[in-house]
């Protein structure tokens, strides 16, 4: 398995907007390039989507997986894959803290462990790329709904 990837990202909104952005999985294909499919399977006590199934363009093919969901609202949420045809593990969380200058520090990590042959280099650049891609569409998705 890969060491995992961690990236941040100083959104300037509450950590309760992007938390509600975060949450809203069935429209991450609007933001997120990659995810092509989104179906809620399951909600919790809350009617947060607990266990969702993704199908997902991963530069070298599309994939699909099933996640299951935890949160912490308003600061953290938190995922791991079933294992799978395409996925052996997932595990990953954006974590989220309120700055004293206004805004908010988004942290996501993500570690990956694909069940198909790929080469070490292109698992951890898939990685980081699906990371940094995921950061900069939730800013521009956060300023969007902050402007209507």
């Amino acid at each position: 398995m890969s060491q995992g990837t961690v990236q941040r990202i100083e959104i300037p909104a509450p950590a309760g907007e992007i938390f509600s952005v975060l949450i809203d999985l069935e429209r991450y294909p609007e933001w997120i390039s990659a995810i092509r499919e989104v179906d809620i399977l399951e909600r919790d006590a809350d009617g947060l989507p607990s266990r969702v199934r993704f199908e997902v363009d991963a530069m070298v093919k599309v994939i699909s997986y099933v996640l299951s969901y935890e949160y912490e609202p308003p600061h953290k949420m938190s995922w791991v894959a079933d294992p799978g045809d395409d996925i052996r593990e997932m595990v990953g969380s954006y974590e989220l803290t309120d700055l004293e200058e206004g805004g908010t520090d988004v942290v996501y990590a993500l570690k990956v462990d694909y069940a198909f042959p790929l080469p070490g280099f292109l698992r951890r650049q898939a990685e980081k790329q699906l990371v940094g891609t995921a950061l900069r569409g939730l800013a521009k998705r956060v300023k969007q709904l902050r402007s209507t």
